[in-house]
């Protein structure tokens, strides 16, 4: 690990990565193409497997959810790292596509995106700021409170 790696950033922070889900349906978990990684989207899953659920403006507010999306970062980065065997690899976070499961009349939904937006730039600094869009659903698999999908720009290496 380098000196302020992702990890060090990570174990500062009071953070660790949980293992990575198995896909629940007829898709990869990640793609590699060319420099570029592909993530698909990501719940806030805790490290015993347990799935945060609820509808944001009903069954939870802005704090607990933006709380879901800061753990559906971690699953993301869990899957980064499967990937890639090293998060220094990782160039920069190109764009996030946040998910928020909301009732008709929220409207706050890049407040709640932020908890993953946030904990990227914590854990790359200046790499981790990127492009983005927060959208409310009707409903999302599982009644899970968010889902995130990410694609970053890789650098070479052994994977």
């Amino acid at each position: 690990m380098s000196r302020n790696s992702p990890y060090e950033r990570l174990q500062a922070s009071g953070l660790s990565l949980p293992t990575p889900a198995a896909p629940v349906g007829t898709y990869v978990p990640f793609k590699l193409s060319g420099n570029m990684l592909y993530l698909s989207g990501q719940g806030p899953r805790q490290a015993d497997g347990r799935l945060m659920t609820g509808k944001v403006g009903r069954d939870l507010g802005v704090e607990e959810a933006y709380k879901h999306a800061q753990l559906t970062g971690l699953n993301l980065l869990s899957v980064a790292h499967k990937a890639l065997g090293d998060l220094d690899r990782v160039a920069q976070v190109v764009k996030l596509f946040g998910m928020v499961n909301a009732t008709p009349d929220f409207h706050d939904h890049p407040a709640v995106i932020n908890g993953c937006s946030d904990l990227l730039e914590k854990v790359f600094g200046a790499r981790g700021r990127h492009a983005r869009s927060a959208v409310g659903m009707g409903s999302l698999p599982g009644n899970i409170s968010v889902e995130i999908e990410a694609i970053f720009e890789i650098t070479k290496g052994d994977s």
